[in-house]
């Protein structure tokens, strides 16, 4: 198996909700003893860690006595997968399985972790042992020739010893698969299998088909993956598949991904575990996805399975806040209508968002105070007034912040004439909530009913999108 280093969890709302998922439910009363003998080790604080997902979190310690044996316990079993025995200092470990033999037995050589470890009471272990051998008797040979190349001709050498490995590696796999259908290896084993696309097959005109491939894989993706076993959530394997999976093979559009995404989560249902992690991992990945538009899935997300109270792991202070998260979001997501801006320009005259008659409107929520501003807003100014004014683009901007005397002098000084500049002196509008406007600058481009087409690009990104536009428009 791969090793995995530790890294530190993710910073944004919904690592609320990854915290959550590594709790711990009573399994059973008997609970979880394993007793590791290091040698060359008499005192220390030993570790014992567990993946979630591609993440690694520390859960348990325990010290290590002058014979070198630390035993690690708890009254609660623990869910099974892949877990960490890590040495003092954390930075060496080596990678153990748990499963329903939660007592037994561990003497490693940190030497030769590999080579020198033996479990007692385990037959999972026993089995992950061997495998781990295996590997390291059959890629040695290989290792030290690929270490060795020095030329394309050495590396194309070494093409046929690597592709024999890779084959006796799948063979050793299928045989675990076989001998041991119930075992957690071979569950990860058989997560770990990719689709043999078959040939090619001709279309009736005679001419390879060729976006079989593609449409064979994605069907058959999932297939010899249990979405609902609740032992994969940690293990690296699940997160790996499901970020492939919807990078790579769904389309990036909301319709597509939200679709894929019920699927999904219906078969995950079965297991809580599962269910739980697959939910997290879609509502995490598409709130904070750098793709534009794809903020709908998560909406939809919430609205489907937060809202209705299936996130049952959370507290309600926790749920409300994925809410709340999801509120301000939905009234403006791409494709709908810009909510209505009364506000007042530099000479407290009325200026409404929906009185301006224009093919496009560029909204600009900017603070003449803020750093970023200063750099961006101008580079939107010249990109106006060089190309954009000519393609049907009125330009707004929505003072946030600053006073009412920086927001004039910016505006003079920078010579940003045939804007509409304006504020909400009295904040009748509640653009913040409406707009999603947490920090600045934010840029909303809308068409001539207002509805959004693209928002939060930067300059040169709304340049491209107005080409894409003008493009269309000559074609239609």
């Amino acid at each position: 198996m791969v090793l995995f280093t530790f890294i530190a969890p993710m910073q944004k709302l919904l690592t609320l909700l990854l915290g959550c998922l590594c709790s711990y439910s009573s399994l059973c009363a008997q609970g979880y003893q394993i007793s590791v003998t290091l040698r060359n080790y008499q005192s220390g604080t030993l570790y014992l860690g567990h993946y979630m997902g591609k993440t690694t979190y520390v859960m348990d310690s325990a010290q290590i006595n002058a014979q070198g044996t630390a035993v690690i316990s708890g009254k609660d079993a623990l869910p099974g997968g892949i877990y960490l025995i890590v040495m003092p200092g954390k930075q060496k470990y080596f990678e153990i399985l748990l499963d329903k033999d939660q007592q037994f037995s561990i003497t490693a050589d940190t030497s030769d972790l590999v080579g020198g470890t033996t479990y007692t009471g385990s037959a999972d272990n026993s089995l992950f042992s061997e495998y781990n051998r295996f590997i390291q008797q059959n890629s040695s040979d290989l290792q030290h020739k690929a270490a060795a190349a020095r030329t394309a001709q050495d590396s194309a050498a070494l093409r046929p010893l690597s592709e024999a490995f890779g084959q006796k590696l799948q063979e050793y796999r299928e045989n675990v698969i076989t001998k041991h259908p119930a075992s957690l290896l071979a569950s990860l084993f058989k997560a770990m299998k990719e689709p043999q696309v078959p040939p090619m097959p001709m279309k009736a005109n005679g001419t390879p088909d060729s976006t079989f491939p593609y449409r064979y894989y994605k069907g058959h993706y999932w297939d010899n993956i249990n979405v609902a076993d609740g032992r994969l959530v940690r293990t690296p394997i699940l997160e790996a598949r499901l970020d492939r999976y919807f990078k790579n093979l769904v389309a990036p559009v909301p319709d597509s991904t939200i679709y894929e995404a019920d699927l999904l989560l219906a078969k995950a249902k079965k297991d809580k575990e599962s269910f739980k992690f697959v939910l997290w991992w879609l509502t995490h990945t598409y709130e904070t996805s750098p793709v534009m538009g794809m903020d709908a899935v998560f909406v939809h997300l919430v609205e489907k399975y937060y809202v209705p109270g299936d996130a049952y792991w959370l507290s309600a202070e926790q749920r409300e806040k994925v809410i709340s998260r999801a509120l301000t979001i939905a009234p403006n997501l791409i494709g709908q209508q810009a909510a209505p801006m009364e506000l007042k320009d530099t000479s407290s005259r009325n200026a409404s968002l929906y009185d301006i008659k224009s093919k496009y409107t560029v909204v600009v929520f900017w603070d003449p105070t803020c750093g970023h501003c200063i750099t961006e807003v101008p580079k939107l100014d010249s990109a106006w007034k060089a190309s954009w004014k000519n393609k049907g683009v009125t330009m707004i901007g929505v003072r946030t912040d600053g006073t009412r005397e920086e927001w004039i002098k910016f505006i003079k000084e920078h010579k940003m004439s045939g804007w509409i500049h304006a504020w909400d002196p009295d904040n009748l509008t509640n653009y913040r909530k409406f707009y999603d406007v947490y920090a600045t600058p934010v840029v909303y481009l809308l068409d001539e009913k207002k509805k959004i087409l693209a928002k939060r690009l930067g300059m040169s990104q709304l340049d491209e999108f107005l080409q894409r536009e003008a493009s269309a428009d000559k074609r239609n």
